[in-house]
């Protein structure tokens, strides 16, 4: 399949390319990486009249580090997280992720303002950023706001992305030195999207979690005071306290009634308390 006729500019800073997103009223489609959009339009999937290339921004390739936050210009590509390219105010969390993302091609070409637009709940960003606390910043001509991850996202594919707005930049918070993290994922094969995701940010000395529950047909299950997975505190002994029963159950008030599918949820965020306690 080849994609359906479209026009193409390649605007010449973040201006000109939001006033080409409005005047074209939902019509058009913004492309950087191109790993998600470039498939979905041979496929066919979306038909855009105009293709708006953004990868020339240099607005949108900032890495730096300000007021105790880390924040990524939408340009930012995966491999150059996992390269450490950009500063890591996560201790290594998000090295680790940009890693074991897809393939190392698509690690190239792909962005984390991409990634986070295209909604995957599948995608490792989505879920990773939300266990760190990150926000976002969307911008278009009347002006930027600013929300969290899990409230961006708000179904499978499906953001908060308004008309004529795009991702300009991601904030992720200073990991602290006592909080733990810990990552997993459950792959048919390396490289493929994840069924499962688990990923959790604990800091027994400040008793508190973060956990979410990733790759599930809708947005990602983000639990911002997870106590209750751990027996009602977090403490040093996490990982022994995490209950299993309860993340069950949580997956099923979520909707997932396969219980074959909450098994493997349940596993692979067990996987990721015992990474973190690691």
């Amino acid at each position: 399949m080849k994609p359906a006729p479209f026009a193409y500019e390649r605007p010449r800073d973040l201006d000109a390319a939001l006033s080409m997103l409005a005047a074209s009223n939902g019509s058009a489609k913004i492309i950087a990486g191109g790993q998600s959009l470039g498939p979905m339009l041979n496929l066919r999937l979306v038909q855009p009249e105009l293709i708006i290339d953004i990868s020339g921004l240099t607005e949108l390739k900032r890495a730096d580090v300000s007021g105790g936050e880390l924040v990524l210009g939408a340009l930012v590509t995966h491999a150059d997280i996992e390269d450490g390219r950009t500063a890591d105010v996560t201790r290594g969390a998000m090295r680790a992720v940009a890693a074991n993302i897809a393939y190392r091609a698509v690690r190239n070409r792909g962005t984390i303002g991409g990634s986070l637009s295209h909604a995957d709940p599948a995608a490792d960003w989505i879920s990773a950023l939300a266990a760190l606390g990150a926000r976002m910043t969307l911008r278009s001509c009347a002006g930027a706001r600013t929300m969290t991850i899990e409230a961006f996202v708000v179904g499978a594919l499906e953001s908060a992305l308004q008309a004529g707005e795009i991702v300009e930049s991601i904030h992720v918070p200073t990991r602290s030195a006592s909080a733990h993290w810990g990552y997993a994922k459950s792959c048919r094969k390396t490289g493929e999207f994840a069924h499962a995701i688990g990923a959790v940010l604990i800091d027994p000395a400040a008793a508190t979690a973060r956990v979410v529950i990733g790759a599930i047909d809708t947005a990602p299950i983000v639990l911002t005071d997870a106590a209750g997975l751990f027996g009602g505190r977090i403490a040093a002994d996490y990982k022994e306290r995490f209950d299993a029963g309860i993340a069950d159950a949580v997956l099923a008030k979520a909707g997932i009634d396969d219980v074959v599918q909450r098994h493997i949820h349940v596993g692979v965020l067990k996987r990721a308390v015992q990474e973190a306690a690691a």
